[in-house]
């Protein structure tokens, strides 16, 4: 294989138009780059579309239960085998700007110039339509009842950040090597935030890039856990499933991140499904 100094890392399922669009609005970028991308299953022949228009795509395939977490784990640890210089996280539904990647590039060798070598850089998204920012770095939350992560809106200069979510993340071979995959003790959400966590406690620092490298819809709370229009009963069968808080992930996050009372914040997403109350937020 011919090798890029980049892969780029994704996951998709059942969204084939999006997964294309992504693609597209990668392959305009002016980086030579190998895209390592699991289809966890999908029923809606995105495999064979993305095969037939990018054929330089490595496919990997799921069993329809890997989901966010697994999927970029299996791609990931694919990717990591070939030893790249960048790997670069990006969701199928996160499409590019132009120079976005050039731009990611560009504030790691910054970086790297001021001594930050091992340093995750984070590109903030925006909504398409109304232009609201969407994902991106995030911070922890002041409040000191909460465990919550903040997302931390980016300005014209580089700022500092606690964790970020993982719409688009570019991680240099040495964060990598010390790091490892994502952890599949998680699912499909904690898993960003848990690798920003572990990296910061080896000694990375995680950084958010000037201004916005794309755009992103924000995932709605409606008819989610969050949804304070469900009945108390609803909100709790919801908040237990894998796209939310799962009893095991949950606790394996708090009991690994939240200190040596971090049962008070394991408790925080199931009070709130329970009365409701917004300002309890323990969400990724």
């Amino acid at each position: 294989m011919n090798k890029a100094n980049l892969a780029v890392i994704m996951t998709c399922y059942n969204r084939r138009n999006t997964t294309l669009a992504c693609l597209n609005a990668l392959y305009q970028q002016k980086n030579d780059c190998d895209v390592y991308l699991t289809d966890d299953g999908s029923s809606d022949g995105t495999t064979e579309a993305v095969k037939a228009e990018y054929p330089e795509v490595q496919v990997l395939q799921g069993n329809g239960n890997l989901f966010w977490v697994g999927g970029m784990h299996l791609a990931f640890g694919e990717a990591i085998k070939y030893q790249y210089d960048y790997y670069l996280w990006l969701n199928d539904d996160t499409f590019l700007e132009a120079n976005a990647v050039s731009k990611l590039l560009q504030v790691h060798q910054n970086l790297t110039e001021l001594g930050y070598s091992d340093s995750i850089v984070v590109g903030s998204t925006k909504d398409s339509i109304i232009g609201k920012a969407t994902y991106g770095g995030a911070v922890k939350s002041k409040n000191w009842y909460s465990n919550k992560f903040e997302f931390l809106e980016p300005s014209s200069v580089i700022q500092k950040c606690d964790a970020m979510y993982g719409n688009c993340v570019l991680i240099p071979k040495s964060v990598a090597a010390k790091v490892g995959n994502i952890d599949i003790a998680f699912v499909h959400s904690l898993g960003d935030l848990d690798y920003a966590l572990r990296a910061r406690k080896l000694g990375c620092k995680i950084w958010v890039a000037p201004g916005y490298i794309g755009t992103c819809t924000k995932n709605s709370i409606r008819n989610s856990w969050a949804d304070t229009n469900l009945n108390i009963l609803e909100r709790l069968k919801k908040v237990l499933q894998i796209k939310a808080f799962p009893l095991k992930s949950w606790t394996i996050f708090c009991s690994r991140h939240s200190g040596p009372f971090w049962i008070f914040y394991w408790l925080l997403p199931y009070i709130r499904a329970i009365i409701g109350y917004k300002d309890l937020a323990t969400s990724p």
